[in-house]
């Protein structure tokens, strides 16, 4: 990463009125707008995690606008965990803030990993183009929170071959009637991911290309 690709700290602010402490870094004319939610925060998650920290970095050094943020009662960011109800906002705050960081609102693809993944599951904000979900583990919330499943808007499952949570044949059926879903099975991964995480360089790519964003 180039030193004026570096990420520079932003705020976002949620509809409760919370400020969040969040990274961005945001090209003249980038590839695709990606933002990424972390792993769970009463697990040690934040916006540092080793997958959001992967992403982030590769798709900035493909040259894409991207946005990474802590959840409330993370780090530097106001309130307190709220047990995936308030860390909806958050989310859709996240969104809302760099699809309108442009001269005009752009797509954003919705990323996140874990308990991340199952919240940005939950935020079908008009500027979402579609979700990508890293080793979702879909109980963070009852099924009927993840809009991302009957929403029409493409949707992928980056899920480890040996997820200790939600393997891929879990994942399979707990998304059957998931609409424009695609589960792909990461190999060699556990839940965690490492020493796997150039597996997901590769699918987010691949993601991107599909979207054409």
């Amino acid at each position: 990463m180039t030193d004026d690709l570096a990420p520079a700290p932003t705020t976002v602010t949620t509809a409760d009125g919370l400020h969040l402490e969040a990274q961005w870094v945001r090209p003249a004319r980038p590839r695709s707008t990606v933002v990424i939610a972390h792993p769970h925060p009463q697990h040690g998650g934040n916006m540092h995690s080793l997958v959001v920290s992967t992403l982030f970095t590769h798709l900035v050094d493909t040259g894409c606008a991207v946005l990474r943020f802590n959840f409330r009662g993370v780090g530097g960011s106001e309130g307190e965990h709220d047990f995936g109800e308030g860390e909806q906002l958050d989310v859709a705050a996240a969104v809302a803030t760099l699809a309108d960081a442009g001269p005009a609102p752009v797509p954003v693809v919705l990323a996140g990993w874990s308990f991340g993944a199952d919240l940005a599951a939950t935020c079908t904000a008009p500027e979402v183009a579609g979700w990508f979900l890293v080793a979702p583990p879909l109980r963070v919330l009852d099924p009927g929170r993840f809009k991302a499943g009957p929403d029409p808007r493409p949707t992928w499952l980056a899920v480890p071959e040996r997820d200790q949570f939600n393997p891929p044949d879990q994942a399979r059926t707990a998304t059957a009637d998931w609409i424009n879903t695609e589960v792909h099975p990461v190999a060699g991964a556990d839940h965690f991911l490492v020493g796997r995480t150039d597996r997901l360089n590769v699918l987010v790519d691949r993601f991107l290309d599909t979207l054409g964003t």
